[in-house]
């Protein structure tokens, strides 16, 4: 049993021990936590939070505990029921909350659950943030409200608002869309996909073949959107003469493609391919996490425009955004981040842009990928005995590699520029392990540096 408490929410496996799994204590200790966090911040006034949830069947047990610790403390609830994850951060915009819960592990399987907090805005709360909620939460010192202070309860789709909303951004051109008679098939891995996504296409007039599209909560195959796990929407692409195919993960803020003609179009362009098109109409600078393709700051620098590394993890990206005025970001993992919808990562916008740019192009989504700077990624991990080691590693391969360029915000990245290529060694937040991207021109130079990390790594551990 697992129970994390990071930068991306409170997160666990269903059943077990309170403190060891996300129990329905835990679910109560930190929900309770964050409302004494608004409490405080928001100088006593009435609060009200949205609450929405994915498909996964422990759902609608941790929803009950969720909304009923809220209204126990005194604050007015809005539950969007099933809903994605980017539906419920314009929800809090749309409601003008004070906050925000999701409930939804991601792209974890079935037996996880999580708790993933809003501010205001209806963005992530930052590290310390974070930080904050996990001492109040530990302290236990929560105070609930008398009976007749208890907090209201109204239930309310946002999904037909969000959707709008991506149709009515500038950059969607629904009448090339709607011209290009595409034919899509989505696979929704059997969550709130299967709700929203064939939504947008049905408005977009896009035919669409649903795969996995039951919100069941039982996912028909590993829920990560990732090539070995999506084999089924490839054949079924290729066999239905399907423009192209769509895949979300259970909360819908990753999106992955696949090609007419079945091949898997890349996760990790997913971004660069949206950001082409929005700096062919919009330009400005970009933002991707460290551990992202080298393609978004090649695509971006064609444009004339400045790239800009984040460390990893949605808040850090969107902070940079922030600073930097980024048109667009987002991160390798297929998440697509466009500011003037809203400030999180949102499959529907990222679905949308895609279309209006092979609809407005006549390119085939193969061509479009071709046209793309092509690099491989390896992914790799090393495993400590001792989290202990890992700040001596890190400063020793940053020592040993002092020639090249390097960024120390997240681990250390090295990028070798002359050969266009680079490795990036971070710390995880729950495990004893250094995890260790590579990216180059080819899969076996990408391979090649970073087999030569990962035996310095072992050396310098012994």
């Amino acid at each position: 049993m697992t129970l994390i408490k990071s930068i991306s929410g409170i997160r666990g496996t269903i059943g077990g021990m309170c403190g060891d799994s996300l129990t329905p204590l835990d679910v109560v200790k930190f929900v309770s936590a964050y409302s004494s966090m608004l409490h405080s911040s928001k100088g006593g006034r009435r609060l009200k939070v949205v609450v929405g949830r994915d498909a996964r069947i422990s759902g609608p047990m941790v929803d009950e505990l969720v909304c009923g610790t809220l209204r126990a403390c005194g604050i007015d609830v809005v539950n969007a029921g099933l809903a994605s994850t980017p539906t419920v951060e314009m929800a809090v915009i749309f409601e003008k909350a004070d906050g925000g819960i999701i409930l939804t592990a991601s792209h974890n399987p079935r037996q996880w659950n999580a708790l993933k907090l809003l501010n205001e805005h209806g963005e992530f709360l930052n590290a310390a943030e974070g930080a904050e909620l996990v001492r109040i939460a530990d302290d236990e010192s929560f105070e609930y409200c008398d009976v007749d202070s208890l907090g209201s309860y109204v239930e309310k789709d946002f999904t037909d608002a969000h959707v709008q909303a991506v149709l009515a951004h500038p950059l969607v051109d629904r009448e090339a869309i709607r011209k290009a008679h595409f034919k899509a098939v989505v696979d929704a891995v059997n969550s709130v996909g299967g709700l929203v996504v064939p939504r947008l296409l049905d408005a977009l007039g896009v035919e669409c073949v649903g795969l996995n599209c039951e919100p069941t909560g039982q996912f028909a195959h590993n829920p990560e959107p990732l090539p070995s796990h999506l084999v089924d929407l490839c054949r079924t692409v290729a066999d239905e003469k399907a423009d192209l195919g769509i895949a979300v993960d259970p909360d819908v803020d990753r999106l992955a493609l696949v090609c007419e003609d079945g091949s898997f179009f890349g996760e990790e362009y997913t971004l660069v391919s949206v950001a082409d098109y929005v700096l062919s109409k919009r330009p400005g600078p970009t933002v991707s996490n460290l551990s992202s393709s080298r393609a978004l700051r090649d695509v971006t620098e064609a444009r004339g425009c400045t790239y800009t590394a984040a460390a990893v993890g949605e808040v850090n990206v969107t902070a940079e955004m922030k600073r930097t005025g980024a048109v667009i970001g987002g991160e390798g993992n297929g998440g697509v981040i466009v500011p003037d919808l809203h400030y999180g990562r949102d499959a529907l916008i990222g679905i949308a842009l895609f279309l209006s740019s092979i609809a407005e192009s006549g390119k085939k989504v193969s061509a479009l990928r071709e046209s793309l700077p092509r690099y491989s990624i390896s992914k790799n991990r090393i495993e400590l005995s001792d989290k202990a080691l890992i700040d001596r590693v890190l400063a020793e391969v940053k020592n040993a590699y002092a020639s090249e360029r390097i960024t120390d915000i997240d681990g250390v990245k090295i990028d070798f520029d002359k050969e266009r290529m680079w490795v990036h060694l971070r710390r995880s937040n729950t495990e004893p392990i250094i995890r260790v991207y590579s990216e180059a021109e080819d899969e076996a130079k990408a391979e090649r540096i970073a087999s030569d990390v990962m035996a310095m790594v072992k050396t310098i551990i012994g």
